[in-house]
Formats: structure tokens, C-alpha cells, sequence
């Protein structure tokens, strides 16, 4: 009966919990209208309430991204800019396009026991890496501007819970270790945030000083 309410609370929290961190996200870059210090690559496990607001989150980072990214200076020097698009509309195009092949594999192979379990480790293996890009925007800025503490602390709570879900539930290994393997990033962030601080970063001065100088500019025209 423990083992029941524990599993019953445990997917409450993992479907309302990452959504409520991801709004205070939000609403920090909404009202500085910038959305320097978040990685747009960095996510986390889906359910229909965490995608919604992780698209939500994803407009409003692209809707004040800062002047001097990648796809404002057309500067991106990633395949096919994969990402680093200029408008909301092509992630869109990518996600429905990545959905629509997933839905023509399973399908034609979703009676492959192989096929099943090669879609849950790559799954498993990309949940497991998504703070990565944070962590090395973070190295990048040698800063956590932007990047909202509430944020980390809902990261570095529900992986922990998660981590002890899945040991006291016997998963399969590849479950524990990726989730070991997810919360030592969390707290290798942590180590940057103590290390760093969340001071803009010089870059982020540096435009601020620009768009001052070019409105001074304009008075005097």
C-alpha cells in the first residue's frame, strides 16, 4: 500500500512539478525581455503538461534572445543551424516532422521487441545528457545570468527524487545510472553557480552599453 501512494505521488510530481519550474523561468526572462543564460538545448523528460510549457518557454527565449546570438548574427556554426533557427515556426516544422518519422518507425517496427528497446535507450541516454548544454553555457558566460536558481533547484529536486524512485523500485540498471549520471550534472552546476555567481556576463554589459550609446545617438539626430 506504501509502495502504491509513493508511486501515485511520484507521478504527480513529475507531471506538475518540472511545468511550475519551467513558469518561473519564463516569467524572470519576460520581464527582463532577455533570455541570456538559458540554453534553449537544455530539457527534460516529456509529458503532455511539461511539453506545452516547455514550447511555451521556447517562444518567449527565441521572442527576447539576445542581440548578439547565433541566429540574430547569422553566425551559427552548427549543421543545418540545428536549433539556432531565426523563427519559432522551424522548431515547430522539426518537431512535427521528428514526430511524423517516430510515428512511420513505430509503425512498421513497434512489434520489434529490438526496436522498442533501442527507442527507450536512446530516449534514456538524450534525458540524461540535457543539462549538458546548460552546464557549458554556464562555463561559456563563466556566469548563471539568466539562469533562474528556482530552475536549478527544481532540477536538482526532481532528479534526486527521481534517482531514489528508481532504486527503491528495482529498475532496470541503465535507469539508475542514467539518472546518477543526470543528477551529477545538476550538481556540477551547482559548483558553478557557488564558483561563478550570477553577475552578467561581459557580453551582456557590453550590449546593454551599445543600445545606450545608439539611443544617445538617435536623441541627438
Amino acid at each position: 500500500m506504501v509502495v502504491t501512494w509513493l508511486s501515485t505521488l511520484a507521478s504527480i510530481g513529475m507531471a506538475v512539478g518540472p511545468p511550475l519550474v519551467y513558469a518561473d523561468q519564463a516569467f524572470s526572462i519576460v520581464k527582463k525581455k532577455d533570455s541570456t543564460g538559458f540554453s534553449r538545448d537544455a530539457d527534460s523528460q516529456y509529458n503532455e503538461m511539461l511539453l506545452l510549457a516547455r514550447l511555451a518557454l521556447l517562444y518567449i527565449c527565441i521572442l527576447y534572445r539576445p542581440h548578439i546570438s547565433p541566429e540574430t548574427l547569422g553566425s551559427s556554426t552548427r549543421p543545418l543551424s540545428f536549433w539556432q533557427w531565426p523563427t519559432y515556426t522551424q522548431y515547430i516544422e522539426f518537431l512535427a516532422g521528428l514526430i511524423l518519422c517516430q510515428a512511420i518507425l513505430f509503425l512498421i517496427f513497434g512489434q520489434s521487441t529490438t526496436f522498442v528497446s533501442i527507442l527507450g535507450f536512446v530516449a534514456l541516454g538524450l534525458e540524461s545528457t540535457l543539462p549538458i548544454p546548460q552546464l557549458i553555457s554556464n562555463y561559456r558566460q563563466r556566469s548563471l545570468y539568466g539562469f533562474r536558481m528556482s530552475t536549478l533547484i527544481g532540477w536538482v529536486g526532481g532528479d534526486s527524487f527521481k534517482t531514489v524512485y528508481f532504486f527503491l523500485q528495482h529498475t532496470p540498471l541503465q535507469f539508475q545510472v542514467c539518472a546518477i549520471f543526470q543528477l551529477s550534472i545538476d550538481l556540477a552546476i551547482i559548483g558553478q553557480r557557488i564558483t561563478y555567481g550570477n553577475a552578467p556576463p561581459i557580453s551582456a554589459i557590453l550590449t546593454e552599453e551599445d543600445e545606450l550609446e545608439q539611443a544617445l545617438v538617435l536623441g541627438q539626430e
